[in-house]
């Protein structure tokens, strides 16, 4: 009798592991998964960085397990549309990644718009002596026929090879990293050489140095981009109280801007969000009212 009840007992908790098994893989299948949210984000694009760390912090404190992915640009959009990642916060529309939105249309859902004028071209120091994109060509040598420009798959680097083409421009765009094109640039500023390169605001390189954008009479970059928010389709209905959240989210230029300057400067990003938080409480209300 002894061992038909400890066979009972053995068989019920085989039954339990298959049923938590079954289970356990998806993130609403209890309050524990229910709580877990990835939030994706592309290293060395300051503002994205800056919103995603500052969003971590925020939903850790509503109770959330967290996880933050950084990866390329298309691998953060497809693991959107896979659901291995919940949310992006760092889609600029209506140009740079209007292709990649539109190629997963079906599988993604605007939630909220984060910053509503950026702006992104090719960018040069104050100190060069011209102001269009027209007038490269000209100045090739002096550029040494290269346009510093940051990862391959980024929506501006297609972008740039548009304006190559439509300016009939005989410079060639150089990519590697964000962090590496910076490097470059100050670089160049620190000898006063002449340096045209991908750039973007809001951004703390505006801080850091005195830039200019290169008038774009075509249009090859747009005018104003916004900055917003997108997630895998399904997370609104599964997260109504952080949709909520994601919408209210927003930030003006002053704000976004001594955020990111912060986190450049800091010595850790969770530290550095968690000071900023601690410091801007009614603004993180705003954002958590239902």
């Amino acid at each position: 009798m002894k061992n038909l009840k400890q066979l009972s007992t053995f068989f019920m908790a085989i039954v339990m592991l298959l049923l938590v098994a079954c289970t356990g893989g998806k993130k609403n299948s209890g309050d524990t998964l229910k709580k877990e949210v990835t939030i994706g984000y592309v290293d060395g694009w300051a503002e994205g960085v800056a919103m995603t760390y500052v969003t971590k912090v925020i939903l850790e404190e509503q109770g959330y397990n967290v996880k933050v992915k950084n990866a390329a640009v298309d691998l953060v959009f497809a693991s959107m549309s896979q659901g291995d990642v919940d949310v992006f916060m760092d889609v600029w529309l209506p140009v740079t990644h209007k292709e990649k939105v539109a190629k997963f249309k079906n599988k993604l859902e605007y939630i909220g718009t984060n910053y509503p004028s950026a702006k992104l071209g090719l960018v040069v120091p104050s100190y060069v002596t011209i102001n269009s994109i027209e007038e490269l060509e000209a100045a090739k040598d002096k550029f040494k026929g290269k346009i510093i420009g940051i990862e391959k798959g980024a929506g501006m680097t297609g972008m740039t090879e548009v304006a190559i083409k439509d300016y009939n421009l005989s410079l060639k765009q150089i990519n590697s990293s964000t962090v590496a094109m910076l490097t470059e640039v100050k670089k160049a500023i620190d000898k006063k050489e002449w340096i045209v390169f991908c750039g973007w605001a809001p951004h703390w390189m505006f801080g850091r140095f005195d830039l200019k954008f290169l008038s774009d009479s075509k249009k090859i970059y747009g005018d104003e981009e916004k900055i917003m928010t997108y997630s895998r389709k399904g997370f609104k209905k599964d997260f109504p109280e952080l949709a909520s959240y994601f919408t209210n989210f927003s930030m003006t230029d002053a704000q976004i801007s001594a955020l990111m300057n912060d986190m450049e400067n800091g010595s850790s990003k969770d530290k550095t969000a968690k000071e900023w938080v601690r410091k801007n409480q009614e603004l993180v209300k705003s954002w958590l009212k239902k």
